[in-house]
């Protein structure tokens, strides 16, 4: 019996013996795949990655911080000799706080006459600095014995953009680094290395670029805009309230030589046209009308 066991066991060890000699010869790792085939295929997950870093799944992320950029607008009516104090008051007051916080993007001043000027600034600054320029800015106009004709505000909504730039600036970095680990620990054929060097090329120029779009965002974001324009408030009694009167004595005579022009030029293209009138007029009467006459009977 023991024989009999022996002799049916035999068959089973010759397998066992076969199926780990087997699993032995394929236990060789495979060999590794090219540059130009790596760099392929890790470009497939990276957006993946960088839909978890814009805060959950692509079709539905999760905002949990709102990015609003600010604009204001303030226009000022002042007396004419109030609106270049005023307006380098507000200069003054933003270089005082920095570049960091307030800086002057455009001015100008324009004036026409001696009671006729007009003036606008443009400021980009920190929030609080525009919150308390514009709380105080009421009562700088009461003070100067002018007036606010009006405030505005916009906002927009950039939280979109700016989280949808920052996933791509994270996607391409990190799709930098792979290529940058890719050309240092594999080096292969020089074709290969080549079409590397120059997909890591495009993906460094693409980097920049996205880092100048996300700055720009963020700056409007972290620095509002402000707008001032500053016009003239006319006193009843001065001497530009007066001004269109004398300006209408002081035309009167050129207004009168223009308009004599005028007649004297209608009647210098008219009176041809009345002179060949006047001959026709003349024919009719004495040769045609009277022949006419002539032959009617009874006449």
């Amino acid at each position: 019996m023991l024989w009999k066991h022996s002799v049916a066991a035999l068959p089973l060890l010759l397998v066992v013996a076969c199926g780990g000699a087997g699993d032995r010869s394929y236990s060789s790792p495979a060999a590794p795949p090219p540059p130009a085939e790596a760099m392929m295929k890790m470009a497939e997950p990276v957006y993946e990655e960088a839909a978890d870093a814009s805060g959950g799944e692509a079709g539905s992320p999760e905002i949990s911080e709102q990015y609003i950029a600010y604009a204001h607008s303030v226009g000022m009516r002042l007396p004419v000799n109030a609106i270049e104090p005023t307006m380098q008051g507000h200069i003054a007051a933003c270089n005082a706080a920095g570049p960091s916080v307030c800086i002057v993007t455009n001015s100008w001043l324009n004036a026409y006459s001696e009671d006729s000027v007009s003036a606008s600034l443009n400021i980009r600054a920190a929030p609080d600095w525009i919150d308390r320029f514009l709380s105080g800015v009421e009562a700088e106009a009461d003070a100067a014995k002018g007036e606010i004709t009006n405030r505005q505000t916009t906002a927009e909504d950039l939280t979109v953009s700016i989280i949808d730039t920052g996933a791509r600036l994270k996607a391409q970095q990190t799709l930098q680094e792979r290529l940058q680990k890719l050309l240092a620990d594999r080096p292969g054929e020089l074709g290969d290395l080549l079409e590397t060097e120059r997909e890591l090329a495009r993906v460094n120029g693409e980097i920049d670029s996205l880092k100048s779009t996300l700055a720009a965002l963020r700056q409007r974001v972290d620095m509002s805009q402000l707008s001032v324009s500053y016009e003239t408030k006319i006193n009843p009694v001065s001497q530009g309230a007066l001004e269109p009167l004398g300006e209408a004595f002081g035309s009167f005579f050129y207004n009168l030589a223009s308009a004599v022009a005028a007649v004297v030029t209608a009647f210098a293209v008219g009176l041809p046209w009345l002179l060949l009138l006047g001959a026709l007029l003349w024919i009719w009467l004495r040769l045609i009308w009277p022949r006419i006459r002539k032959k009617k009977p009874g006449a």
